[in-house]
This record gives structure tokens, sequence and C-alpha cells, in this order.
């Protein structure tokens, strides 16, 4: 039981922190369906045997009351009926807003620098623990919490009815149906949860080798590995599929043991109540009452059936996503700059993952507020390295930073399968349709949205589809320029532009930028013009630096591809 605490308790934590009151709402309604569902039973059964007995004596038929109990039973399918509706209602929605908030929360934690340098070489992994791990979770609430709440519930209330008529029989069928009804679900949790480990394991291969199959068929066909990639995924299906003929074994198993429990109780619950009619200690009818619900409350504990085979599932999706969950309160912020600057570098060297190699060596830098910095260099000399150090995704294994927050324009425009206002709010969530618009026109973009039919909420496909490359790069900077921050990091900002576009996304990037301090990694004249200093940078160090108006400034700008 404790390896269960700990894997779930991060996740329900975030449970209660996102829909408390609609999980617990859930629950009660649940409740209220099963406890209405065993009476319900339970008087029907009452009554019609008392309407039997009443009817064999004319004068007990005149006498007998036939409305209350049938009021009863009305107002009982109603309840029942109600709170079925509710909880399907209430469970639904809160499990699903629960797992939209682990989504957000999970993909903002796979976003940290270290997770992403990580998933950035098995993508495949970071679709695998936003859909089907998350979709795991249901179970934990859904199938495994308010089932097991509510059976547990029942057997209570079905142990103080039987307790009514007789202490003995109450306690200890209450005792047995709990302990039998909990115990065999854990027991075929333990077994399963190796099984439903590997089939989870299986599947993400599975999907994961398919995915680098269709991705990379033609490079696996020059390299005469499309066979053997088949194969793979082959292996990968066949140990799924033995995980599943051991889950239905774990699961043929667990409903024979909820036969035979159910079996026992009710055969020994109609003994006592047969006995206990005999000794006249009860009714008939309320012999009837009392076996009906004995009988309606072994019912709920069969809804952990599912549970049970999912719990493995469950909790190796737990296990692998909570430490995201709160990563970015785990972030070490870098030390402030001193006054005047917006970042200081002092001795700084720093490695990719994996490498021996040094991406950074030994490098001194420091810029102003307000000014603008070119780092140029051949490819692989350490531009791009050198924005990661400054924007935390590097880090540094010698040397001494403080930097301001920063934003960082990519050489790649990334853009998801959304509406355009979507793409932008990635920015700035907070932004307002004043604050769009002007970013839009800021980016020379707003005539080009304001020209499609629905503007703002214009649908894009997967990777921007629906916008030429200027108007995607405008798009971009859009979102630059929704960011209040006072560094921003520009690699190669109009790389793969006309010229004519480039230079009209370089002008409003200068005057946008007005106050904030600029670094440029760039090998074109038309981007470096812009900077106050150019600084040199060869195999990881910088060695060179010079300002505007100095000779080494024009000969630093000589050595760049021209516009």
């Amino acid at each position: 039981m404790s390896f269960f605490i700990a894997d779930i308790k991060p996740i329900l934590s975030l449970f209660l922190a996102e829909r408390r009151r609609a999980l617990l709402l859930g629950a009660m309604l649940s409740a209220a369906t099963v406890t209405a569902g065993i009476a319900l039973l339970g008087l029907s059964g009452w009554f019609i045997t008392a309407t039997s007995l009443a009817g064999l004596s004319a004068a007990a038929a005149m006498t007998f009351d036939v409305f209350a109990p049938a009021a009863g039973i009305r107002l009982l399918a109603i309840i029942r009926t109600a709170a079925r509706y509710g909880e399907r209602l209430a469970t639904h929605d809160a499990t699903l807003g629960v797992l939209a908030a682990l989504r957000e929360r999970l993909f903002r934690g796979f976003a940290e620098p270290g997770a992403a340098r990580t998933l950035f070489h098995r993508p495949a992994r970071l679709l695998f623990r936003l859909t089907a791990d998350i979709d795991a979770l249901d179970s934990l609430y859904l199938r495994i919490l308010v089932p097991a709440a509510v059976a547990v519930g029942a057997a209570l209330t079905a142990s103080v009815v039987l307790g009514l008529m007789h202490f003995v029989f109450g306690l200890g069928f209450g005792l047995f149906l709990a302990g039998a009804g909990l115990g065999l679900p854990l027991i075929a949790g333990r077994a399963a949860r190796k099984h439903a480990r590997r089939r989870a394991h299986g599947i993400e291969a599975l999907r994961s080798r398919a995915i680098d199959l269709v991705a990379g068929q033609t490079d696996l066909l020059m390299a005469g590995r499309l066979e053997a990639q088949r194969g793979a995924i082959a292996a990968a299906d066949s140990y799924a599929a033995h995980a599943d003929d051991r889950l239905n074994r774990v699961e043929t198993g667990l409903t024979f043991g909820f036969g035979l429990v159910s079996t026992l109780l009710l055969a020994a619950s109609l003994l006592a109540v047969a006995a206990l009619t005999e000794t006249k200690a009860i009714t008939a009818p309320v012999a009837a009452l009392g076996l009906l619900v004995a009988f309606a409350s072994v019912e709920p504990f069969a809804a952990l059936r599912r549970g049970a085979l999912e719990l493995g599932r469950t909790l190796l999706a737990a296990k692998r996503i909570a430490p995201r969950l709160a990563v970015a309160d785990e972030a070490r912020p870098l030390a402030t700059p001193s006054p005047g600057y917006v970042f200081c570098l002092a001795g700084v060297s720093a490695f990719h993952e994996n490498s021996a190699v040094p991406a950074l060596e030994n490098i001194d830098l420091v810029l102003k507020q307000g000014e603008r910095l070119a780092v140029i260099g051949s490819s692989g000399a350490g531009k791009t390295s050198l924005l990661a150090l400054l924007s935390h995704e590097l880090p540094a294994r010698a040397g001494s930073i403080a930097a301001m927050t920063a934003t960082v324009l990519t050489q790649r425009t990334e853009l998801f399968e959304d509406s355009l206002r979507g793409n932008l709010a990635l920015a700035n969530p907070e932004a307002s349709e004043t604050g769009l618009r002007q970013a839009l026109a800021a980016a020379g973009l707003l005539v080009d949205v304001e020209a499609m039919p629905r503007g703002l909420d214009t649908p894009l496909g997967e990777g921007g589809l629906g916008l030429s490359g200027g108007q995607s790069r405008r798009l971009a900077l859009a979102r630059l320029f929704l960011r209040d921050t006072p560094l921003w990091l520009l690699d190669e900002p109009t790389e793969g532009l006309d010229g004519a576009t480039a230079r009209d996304v370089l002008s409003r990037l200068s005057a946008m930028a007005a106050g904030r301090s600029l670094v440029i990694a760039t090998h074109i004249r038309r981007e470096a013009v812009i900077a106050d200093r150019i600084a040199v940078i060869e195999g990881g160090r910088i060695s060179e630096v010079s300002r505007r108006g100095e000779a080494a400034f024009e000969k630093a700008l000589d050595r760049l591809r021209p516009d």
C-alpha cells in the first residue's frame, strides 16, 4: 500500500488543487447513486413480500398501507436516476478538467531546459507522456478512488442494515465483504502491475518505432535497415500482446474470485435470514429486505475489477510525470547583473549533453542596458550555444553568470495547428485584443490578418500552414514584441527571407527594441549592421570584440555575407 500512496501523492495533490469541489461532488453523487440503489432494491423486496403476505388475509389487506412504501420506492428511483446523471456529469467534467490542467503543467515542465534537451532526441516520448500517460490517470479517480470509496460505503450501509436484524450477522457480513471485496482487487492489482507496466512500455515502443519508420523510411531504405525496423515493430507488438494475454488471465482470476465471494456471501446471508426468520427474530418481508440489501451491496465491488487491472499502468504514469509537475519551482534563477548591465559572463565554460568538447570556453562578456551586440562566426563556432547559455537552456560548467530575463527568437518559426490568436497568445496569455493588434501592426502583419475572413481567429494548419514564409516570420516577431523582457536574443532573425522583407523586419525590430538590449547571432551583414558592438567567436571562444566606429568593427562586417 505504501508504494501506491508514494506514487500517486503528487498527482492527488494536483487533483485536489485544481478541482477539489467538483471531485468531491462527483464522489458524493456516486455514493448517493449506490446507496439509493441498495435502498430501492431492499425496499422493493420488502414491499413485494409484505404485499403478498397481506393478500392472504382480507383483514390484513384492508389495513395494509401500500401508499407509503410505493412513494418511498418512487422517491428512491428518482434519487437514483438524478444522482446517476449528476454523477456522470460531475465526475467526467472534473476528470477532464484535471487532465487538461495536468497536460498544461506537464508541457510546461517538459519545456524546462534540461527536460527539453533530453526530449529533443526522443520526441515520441513527450507525445506518449502527454497522451497515453495523462489518459491513464483518469482511472485513478474514475476507476480506483471513487469506486473504492463507494464500495466501502456500500459495505458499511449493508452492515448497518443487517446489524439491525442481528448484530453478529451485520458485523460479520460487513467485515467479510470489505475484506474480500478490497483484498481481491489489491491482490489482482499487484499481480497485474508488472504486466500493465510491460504493456505500457510495449505500446510506447510500438508507437515510437512506427513513427521512426514513417518519418525515416527513406533513410532506413538507403541504409538497408527497413526490414530490421519492421522486425522491431513486430517485436514491440508481440511484447505488448504477451502482456495483454497475462492481464486477461489476471482478469479471469479476479472475475472468478468475485463470483466465488459473491456466492459465499449470498449463500451465508440466505442461511442467516432463514435462521432469523425461523426463530421469529425477523419477519418474512424483513428477511427479503435483508437478502436483497446483501445482494445489492456486493455489486459496487465488481466495479473495482477494471481499476485493479489498470492500477499498474496508472502508477507507472504517475511515477513518470510527477517529477515534471513541479519542475518550475525547482529552477534555480541566475544571479542579477550589476546595475546598468543586462548580463555579465566571467570565465564561463559550458558543454552540450554527452559531449566531452566544450561548446563555450572561458567566455568573458558583458552587455549594458540598451546596447546591441552582434555575435558572428562560422557555423558551429558557438553562436547559438551562447544564446542558449543566456536563455538558461545551456548550463554553465564553470565560471559565473549574471543575466536578466531574456526572450529568444529562434532560427525556425515554430507555429502550431491553432488559430492566429492562439499562436500569438503563447507569448502572453494575458494580452488584450488591442495588445495583440498592436503587436501585429508593429510586425507589419495586421493588414494581412484583417484581410483574412476570420481575422485573428483564422485557423492555421500544422506548422503554421496557411501563412507564407514572410508572414510566419512576422508572426514570430509579433510574439517577440508581446514579451516584455529587457533582453532579446535573436538567432539569425531574417534567414530565408527575401531582401525587402528582411530589411523591413529588421527595421521594425530595431524600432521596437528601443531601450532594450539585443544579442544577434548572425552571418549576414544586414543583421550585424544594426549592432553597437560585434563579438567574433571561434571554436567556442570570444576572439575579438569591437565597437562601432573602430576599424575592427568594419573589418568584422566585411567578413559577413552581403545582403
